[in-house]
């Protein structure tokens, strides 16, 4: 999951183990168990190191803008029966089985750990573990944006992979973020499919994967898109099916048309690129 083979060098931890604090004013609120702490600590300085844009490792971006949604209640791509952040209950959360160094596949992380640089400390290890304990509650500054914002529309916040950078390999899932709880009873499992475009003006589907749609009752905000297989390079874009309806609906009822017509009047969600490094 978190954090397959990269090129981590250790920076963001001390000797021990330890998360640095910086000594001038931008420095992060002190490592506590709540998600803002550990994103500012842990995440960001170190994890991101590797796990950030199309190359992140198992498509799993651990910037702040991206990594709730891509570790609570998502199933980790090693080993697909454990969740990256299982809520409530730790020790089967494959994050911290791959921070302690007990996982089933890989190696421990951060990468390089302890040959190269130092492992996490076990006291680092447990905010981690106590805020997984607690839930996994979301980040304050998103709660509380959460609370000031709730009457405003139903929107999307982040798309990952995006049309911004291409991937190194093929995503695990497609992550589709919305700013407002979603309605799940209003999502079809089986509503979209993935297009690998043919060169061209304009392009042409050359061939449709099926795709399976999931939101986690751990997290609401965002929805999961599973390619049946695995996808070779090329130009691709997610598409609802026709006849699936293109709104999606939050639990006070508001709903969001997405998408644009592509040339047989299904709805374009997203585009994204897979490019095999050499």
């Amino acid at each position: 999951m978190l954090i397959a083979a990269c090129g981590g060098n250790g920076e963001g931890l001390d000797a021990n183990g330890r998360p640095l604090v910086p000594g001038d004013g931008g420095s992060p609120p002190p490592l506590s168990a709540d998600f803002d702490a550990i994103q500012a600590n842990i995440f960001t300085p170190i994890c991101s190191v590797c796990h950030v844009g199309g190359s992140a490792p198992m498509g799993l971006r651990l910037d702040a803008a991206n990594s709730f949604n891509l570790l609570v209640g998502v199933p980790s791509t090693e080993v697909p029966s454990l969740l990256r952040v299982k809520p409530g209950d730790p020790d089967n959360s494959y994050i911290i089985q791959k921070l302690e160094g007990h996982q089933a596949v890989g190696q421990q992380m951060p990468f390089g750990c302890p040959t190269t640089q130092p492992c996490l400390t076990t006291s680092t290890i447990a905010f981690i573990r106590q805020w997984i304990t607690n839930g996994a509650p979301p980040s304050a500054t998103a709660a509380t944006a959460a609370t000031v914002h709730a009457a405003a529309p139903l929107a999307i916040t982040s798309i990952v992979p995006d049309d911004v950078e291409p991937v190194s390999a093929s995503p695990p899932q497609i992550m589709i973020a919305f700013n407002h709880d979603l309605d799940v009873t209003q999502i079809d499992s089986r509503s979209m499919h993935i297009e690998r475009l043919d060169p061209g003006a304009p392009p042409m589907a050359g061939e449709i994967v099926p795709a399976r749609v999931t939101v986690s009752s751990a997290n609401l905000r965002a929805l999961m898109v599973w390619p049946s297989r695995p996808l070779s390079a090329g130009h691709y874009r997610l598409v609802i099916n026709a006849g699936s309806p293109s709104q999606f609906s939050d639990i006070a009822g508001h709903s969001l048309s997405v998408g644009v017509p592509n040339e047989l009047g299904e709805s374009v969600i997203s585009t994204f690129d897979i490019e095999v490094l050499p």
